[in-house]
């Protein structure tokens, strides 16, 4: 009975805890929005269109955000009509107390939309833990930065932090970006800036529309000797994968894909498939050639989840049975106990996993 008596009296403490600090932030953020106990918010400050359909929000933080390094990405929430979403984006860190956020508009996407087009200075983000593994390391003599579309923004975080460290000034650093016109080419100006500052930097951009120079293996043999080069791509997954065969003779590669363009349907990808959720104790059918996040979404079911392009593990379930492919590179797992990233994978065969 004592041991009930404390257990209750813990939670008592722990309820009164939580209100005590959702009271406090309301009338703390009635004076200063960016006030509060524990949460980590950012406030729009300025808000600038750098390429088509592209928006830098330079955003003012709080001191319970955590910085991240440079390359690295933040769970990014927004409040659209009354409910939150969250989102993965790479922010650049402009001084102590300012990041920036790129954002470019998705076909589709909800979150990018409203940052595009709806978002105003004043407005209030939350900003979670950073996290990623495409950090500024570099042990070779030569970096390269390969980027499409979207996949600037890394890079971009990690050029300001070498030109702010200084180390443009010993180490070369060549940045190849494709975009699809030259409308959607983002932050020209700014590189052209660090291309006069620093000797060191160089970039190409090149227009998938316009010249049909997709990367290919005459970009390759114009770099020299890949062992003495360390490579960063980001882009589609279709962009990641042709780095990674490319430069498989680099001394280090690390690439980043951010949507499922290359391996997310093929002609057997049809028809239905039966998951077992052992906690929720439903079946479903969801469609073979889908990632299993999306196919749950739309029969109601609300996995946990956060970045949806396999980086940041908030929805890995495991696997109890059944084959999966993954959708960013095509890699089939067939083994049984296997941890289970559902937003980059699909079913091939009725599965059990454990949500």
């Amino acid at each position: 009975m004592q041991a009930l008596q404390k257990r209750t009296s813990l939670f008592n403490s722990l309820v009164q805890s939580v209100i005590a600090h959702h009271d406090a932030d309301f009338w703390l953020q009635k004076v200063n929005p960016l006030w509060s106990i524990n949460q980590s918010l950012a406030r729009v400050v300025k808000k600038q269109v750098v390429a088509k359909d592209t928006v830098s929000l330079i955003l003012e933080c709080n001191r319970h955000v955590a910085r991240g390094l440079a390359g690295q990405h933040h769970p990014v929430t927004v409040e659209i009509a009354g409910r939150h979403y969250e989102r993965t984006y790479s922010l650049m860190q402009l001084d102590a107390d300012h990041l920036c956020l790129t954002v470019k508009k998705v076909d589709q996407g909800l979150v990018s939309s409203w940052l595009v087009e709806k978002s105003q200075v004043g407005d209030i983000l939350r900003l979670g833990q950073p996290y990623g593994d495409m950090q500024q390391s570099i042990q070779t003599p030569k970096l390269l930065l390969l980027a499409a579309g979207s996949g600037i923004t890394p890079m971009l975080s990690l050029i300001e932090s070498l030109s702010q460290t200084k180390q443009l000034n010993k180490t070369p650093v060549q940045l190849m970006y494709w975009v699809k016109t030259h409308q959607d080419a983002a932050y020209t100006d700014y590189l052209k800036e660090i291309a006069e500052n620093f000797p060191n930097f160089s970039y190409q951009i090149f227009y998938t529309q316009e010249q049909d120079q997709r990367l290919n293996q005459n970009h390759v043999e114009t770099l020299g000797a890949l062992n003495e080069i360390t490579v960063y791509a980001c882009g589609p997954s279709g962009f990641a994968s042709t780095a990674e065969s490319l430069f498989v003779e680099a001394a280090v590669v690390q690439t980043e894909a951010f949507s499922l363009s290359q391996f997310s349907a093929e002609q057997t990808d049809i028809g239905f498939i039966n998951v077992t959720l052992t906690k929720s104790n439903k079946t479903v059918a969801i469609p073979k050639g889908q990632s299993i996040l999306s196919s749950l979404e739309q029969q109601g079911i609300k996995p946990n989840h956060g970045c949806r392009m396999g980086i940041c593990n908030k929805c890995a379930c495991t696997k109890a049975q059944g084959a999966t492919k993954n959708l960013l590179n095509g890699a089939a797992n067939q083994e049984p106990t296997q941890l289970l990233k559902i937003c980059v994978n699909s079913a091939q065969s009725d599965l059990v996993i454990d949500l």
